[in-house]
C-alpha cells in the first residue's frame, strides 16, 4: 500500500528493487520502534515464544569443541594423505583446495598448460580419494 502511495516520490535514480527495498526496511524499523519493551521482565513473559515481545538468545559462530576436534582430525587425515600422492599432483591440490586459486592462477604459478593443470588436479584427486577412505576407515575402528 506504502508503494502506490508514495509512488510519485519515485526519481528514478536508483534501480526500483532498491526504492522498494527501503520502504519495506523503514517499515520494518518503525514496527519495531513501535514494539519497544518496558522492563526486561517481559522477556520471559507468556508461554510461548510467539507470546514474548522479543526472543532472547545468545548467538555464538565458534565451533563446538567436537567440531574443533573433528576438524583438527580431519586436517591431519589430509596431510597424511596429501603425503603419499606425487609430489606434482600434490602442489596442484595444494593450490586449488588450499589456497584456493583458480586453474589459470595455478597454470601461471606452475608455468604448465591449463590442460595439464585440469589433468593432474584430476589424476591427483583420484589417487588421494582412496587413501582418505582408507584413513577413514582406520579411524573408525
Amino acid at each position: 500500500m506504502r508503494v502506490l502511495v508514495r509512488g510519485g516520490q519515485y526519481n528514478g535514480q536508483a534501480r526500483f528493487e532498491t526504492w522498494l527495498f527501503t520502504i519495506a526496511r523503514n517499515l520494518l524499523i518503525d514496527l519495531r520502534r513501535k514494539r519497544t519493551m518496558s522492563s526486561l521482565d517481559e522477556l520471559f513473559e507468556g508461554g510461548t515464544d510467539e507470546d514474548r515481545p522479543m526472543a532472547f538468545e545468545i548467538a555464538d559462530d565458534d565451533p563446538t569443541p567436537f567440531d574443533h576436534l573433528s576438524n583438527m582430525e580431519d586436517r591431519s587425515r589430509i596431510a597424511t594423505a596429501l603425503l603419499e600422492v606425487d609430489t606434482l599432483h600434490r602442489e596442484v591440490l595444494v593450490l586449488r583446495f588450499h589456497e584456493e586459486l583458480s586453474l589459470e592462477e595455478i597454470a601461471k604459478v606452475t608455468r604448465a598448460p591449463l590442460s595439464t593443470v585440469k589433468s593432474r588436479l584430476y589424476r591427483g584427486m583420484a589417487m588421494i580419494k582412496p587413501k582418505l577412505e582408507r584413513l577413514q576407515g582406520e579411524a573408525q575402528e
